[in-house]
């Protein structure tokens, strides 16, 4: 009979009929387990930074587009289709349908991107005066187009926002104060461009690589948000250099 001391050991034996164990046992981080012998510390997941995160759909540009509710039409001429506005561009309310138009940014499938990229573009040609005003709602549909992580997404918004601030006098500044709303984006993906070596890379071409694109945005910003422009963007995106003091 086996007691006390022999005892004890025989418990710290495998059974002889128990498999070996070929590779360590991976076990949760910061418990009693990782203290063990032949175990491993499961790795923590990834944080996801870069996965994309699809819209909430449908967005409400397409529901007031197919209840007709949006002044627009599809005119067909020799160039292709193009929007035909059933109003005066000018005489639109910009507080009402400018935001609108902004929030079919998420769209991805024709013809509500279609309508929404070329309506933004004609208010923003014909708006003057009246797109100032507007710019507090146009930053959440603005960050929400961001936050989705789409690239076809982030690039059209990239390009919207600079067309945005050279769209009208005081834009750039007014965009200042909701740096920290959309600039959070620009910060993950600045460095996220194609490395292909000696290969060629065709979204140059297209003007659709995210890390120029954010680059000449930040640029665009700085150069007409004013003064506190660049110490705004530099504590959002640490790693920008002014293309002004340069």
């Amino acid at each position: 009979m086996v007691v006390g001391k022999e005892f004890r050991e025989s418990l710290r034996k495998p059974m002889p009929t128990a498999p070996k164990r070929t590779s360590p046992r991976v076990v949760p981080a910061f418990t009693i387990q990782a203290l063990q012998k032949d175990t491993t510390v499961q790795p923590p997941p990834k944080a996801g930074a870069f996965l994309e995160r699809p819209p909430k759909l449908p967005t409400q540009f397409r529901r007031f587009y197919i209840r007709g509710d949006l002044p627009i039409s599809t005119e067909f001429d020799a160039y292709g289709n193009k929007v035909a506005w059933k109003v005066e561009i000018e005489k639109l309310d910009y507080h009402h349908y400018l935001p609108m138009f902004f929030d079919g940014l998420c769209e991805t499938v024709h013809p509500f991107k279609f309508f929404a990229q070329q309506g933004i573009q004609d208010m923003l040609d014909h708006g003057g005066p009246k797109i100032l005003p507007v710019i507090p709602q146009l930053i959440i549909p603005i960050k929400n187009a961001l936050n989705t992580r789409n690239k076809e997404i982030v690039c059209t918004t990239l390009k919207v926002i600079q067309s945005l601030v050279m769209s009208a006098d005081m834009v750039g500044e007014a965009l200042v104060p909701y740096y920290r709303q959309i600039l959070p984006i620009f910060n993950i993906f600045k460095n996220r461009n194609v490395n292909l070596g000696d290969g060629i890379d065709y979204t140059q071409m297209s003007h659709e690589n995210v890390g120029d694109l954010i680059q000449e945005t930040l640029e665009v910003l700085e150069r007409y948000g004013g003064e506190d422009a660049f110490i705004n963007i530099k504590y959002m995106v640490p790693t920008y250099e002014s293309c002004m003091l340069n």
